[in-house]
């Protein structure tokens, strides 16, 4: 399969230039052109980019890539990441913003879905775009049930639940990786924040707004969009897929 039909395809399915972000979206690194193998990451580091290399990967697609808002100076680590995606001739796709906001195979939607639950509103406002959903239960569920929910589905050790407001649980926000800028309107629309990684100023932020929040993980919640889109790519394009995992336990 040629990489520009993937690429093509990839742009539009996830709408890659609708949403304003410091990640540079869309194909970051130029490969080989003939694509058999694509490889599905979170992250575009070092230990993804050697393993995809063993893979004999044409393609690596990855929520995080190399290039945030543009590129000064090719050195350092940079450089090492770069020139191991040339030797390989690996092209390197990536969807920041765009995998977390994707309606059905996003970080946010898959999240809910864990829960069996579906996009109900959007929420999680980001440089003016919403990007994460609101999903609601018909009756309340108790919070240590959706901890354990989300502990058993999800490739993490543990979930940590902050219980500041309601145990009792109806509608739940959810925004992947990074999510405390979204504490403040989770508050005003949900009795619940999931979300992956969970600082002292959100700690914070919660308590003082009385919200309850459960952290799962910034890489645990943001395995779920590449996975997600892996099916898609296979049956579509008739390439090999595989998944590279490398764990942050953050």
């Amino acid at each position: 399969m040629e990489r520009d039909e993937i690429v093509k395809f990839l742009d539009e399915f996830l709408s890659i230039s609708a949403y304003p972000d410091k990640s540079s979206n869309g194909l970051q690194v130029e490969g080989r052109e003939e694509v058999n193998t694509v490889a599905f990451a979170v992250d575009a580091c070092l230990d993804t980019i050697v393993k995809a290399r063993a893979f004999n990967a044409d393609m690596l697609i990855v929520h995080h890539g190399i290039i945030w808002g543009g590129v000064n100076y090719v050195k350092g680590l940079f450089a090492k990441r770069l020139r191991e995606l040339m030797k390989a001739e690996m092209n390197l796709y990536v969807a920041h913003v765009p995998l977390d906001a994707h309606p059905e195979v996003g970080n946010n939607a898959q999240l809910l879905k864990l829960l069996g639950l579906e996009p109900k509103e959007p929420f999680g406002e980001y440089r003016g775009v919403k990007i994460g959903f609101i999903g609601e239960f018909e009756e309340p569920k108790p919070l240590p049930m959706i901890a354990q929910i989300l502990a058993e589905k999800l490739p993490v050790d543990y979930v940590k639940s902050y219980e500041f407001g309601l145990q009792e649980v109806k509608r739940v926000a959810v925004m992947s990786g990074a999510g405390g800028f979204a504490i403040e309107e989770a508050s005003e629309k949900a009795d619940l924040l999931i979300t992956g990684e969970f600082t002292h100023a959100d700690y914070r932020t919660a308590e003082d707004l009385r919200l309850t929040v459960i952290a799962a993980g910034h890489y645990a919640t943001e395995t779920l969009g590449v996975k997600a889109l892996m099916p898609i790519i296979r049956e579509k394009f008739g390439v090999k897929t595989v998944f590279i995992d490398s764990p942050t336990g953050l």
